[in-house]
């Protein structure tokens, strides 16, 4: 399975990519395979029952809301954030929608849109099921869906591990077989991966579609610090980036901890943005959106000689190493707890940062493996079903934690104990054994003790 780095990095709308991007994707999906097919018109009514963590957590997550966004045709990449409750409000009060924009249905969100928290579909615990059914109310068309992670949506007949479109020249199953490549070929990480990358587009597509990821980054970072007031959902979330760039501004003296502060403002600012349903990057997941871009961030302000194309080299090494967790494991916070998402990205940054710092391939494979060993077993316990308590803090605490992992193995020549792959297998191990309500579904942890006010 070849993974380009725009697999692992997508522009999407908060707050989660595997609750809100993946569906939105598979409801427009949906429409398009109909169209195809049969033709919309032949459409009276659509059904869609979403079943286990997207029911559990969905309304919470605006998984309903993204499956009405995606019926109405709209994409998670281009799809204003700031036009969204309009757009739903209108169908609301119309009582119909237009199929992909073209063709007017009745419907009603609470008729036609289902939560089955009882029943899982077989393959992953975010499944979905869609349903046309004709003017005469017979069924047309039924197809499973499911939202495995990241945005990635796989259909229900489909291999997760479909035969690779592209051939790339130097291809990789492992950590291991990534530092074969390299010494074999003579080449850093960041060569192999761009090396890669330019067996889909030519380069310099690669080279703008990159910075264009980094822009949207510093543009969530942006709003984060500007946005104020309390984050949607009811728990009176109140954001907290503007108060504490506002406090870091006005400072007077240097503290040696104030960078920690910095990093701390970067991801809770993307993180709160993210939580408001604005417009962030899959770094891999949402609900770990802010670990890389406050990383980045880092490196741009605090690293003499920083510039674009040391950029470049983190997202591309970053993307490698998050192929590797993508091929071996999962993204999935509903299959692996946060260790799959959070952990993951903090893996990915370190690794990136190491990359960019000009670490051997060895010392970054190093920074990945210390960036996930620290994170393993961590728990996705949403208060609420939102994507804001722990999940904002926790990015925060696993930026400085990737920043400390670069460190750790740049003191070191790269040697270590526990390999990449031997962490990522135990990533999976601990994520297959842990009991469901700390996955995803909000009948676990914090989820549970916190006292909602």
């Amino acid at each position: 399975m070849v993974i380009s780095v725009f697999d692992l990095f997508k522009i999407g709308i908060g707050p989660s990519s595997s609750h809100t991007v993946g569906p939105m994707r598979a409801a427009r999906r949906f429409l398009l395979e109909i169209r195809k097919l049969l033709g919309l018109k032949s459409i009276g009514r659509v059904e869609v029952v979403l079943h286990g963590s997207l029911a559990y957590t969905g309304e919470g997550h605006g998984t309903d809301r993204a499956v009405i966004l995606g019926l109405a045709g709209e994409e998670p990449d281009r799809v204003d954030p700031d036009a969204i409750a309009g757009k739903l409000e209108a169908i609301a009060a119309d009582g119909r929608i237009a199929l992909l924009g073209e063709h007017k249905i009745d419907f009603d969100r609470r008729r036609d849109i289902h939560f089955e928290r009882k029943k899982l579909l077989p393959r992953h615990p975010n499944g979905m099921r869609y349903r046309a059914i004709d003017a005469k109310g017979k069924e047309i068309f039924s197809v499973d869906y499911y939202s495995i992670g990241g945005g990635f949506i796989l259909r229900a007949d489909e291999p997760e591990e479909a035969p690779d479109a592209v051939a790339v020249p130097y291809p990789f199953a492992s950590a291991r077989e990534l530092l074969d490549r390299c010494r074999e070929a003579g080449l850093r990480l960041g060569e192999l991966a761009r090396a890669n990358e330019s067996a889909f587009r030519p380069w310099e597509e690669t080279r703008s579609g990159l910075l264009r990821i980094w822009g949207v980054m510093r543009q969530g970072v942006r709003r984060g610090i500007s946005a104020t007031g309390e984050l949607p959902g009811g728990l009176r979330v109140i954001r907290r980036a503007p108060r504490l760039h506002a406090q870091l501004m006005a400072a007077h003296r240097e503290n040696p901890l104030d960078v920690m502060d910095w990093v701390n403002l970067y991801a809770l600012a993307v993180n709160e943005e993210n939580a408001a349903g604005g417009r962030v990057v899959t770094a891999p997941t949402n609900g770990a959106a802010g670990i890389v871009p406050a990383v980045l961030h880092y490196y741009r302000r605090f690293v003499e000689g920083a510039g674009e194309e040391g950029v470049i080299e983190f997202l591309l090494v970053a993307g490698v190493i998050g192929a590797l967790y993508k091929k071996n494991a999962s993204i999935s916070g509903a299959e692996m707890g946060c260790q799959g998402e959070v952990g993951v990205a903090c893996s990915m940054a370190a690794a990136g940062l190491a990359a960019a710092l000009g670490a051997s391939n060895e010392q970054v494979e190093n920074a990945a493996e210390i960036g996930m060993e620290h994170n393993l077993g961590l728990t996705c316990d949403p208060v609420r079903g939102l994507v804001q308590i722990p999940c904002i803090e926790r990015n925060a605490m696993a930026a400085v934690k990737a920043i400390n992992a670069q460190r750790l193995a740049m003191h070191g020549d790269g040697g270590h104990r526990v390999s990449l792959d031997e962490v990522i297998a135990t990533m999976r191990e601990t994520g297959r054994n842990m009991r469901s309500i700390y996955k995803e579904t909000s009948l676990g942890g914090l989820a549970v003790n916190v006292i909602e006010c």
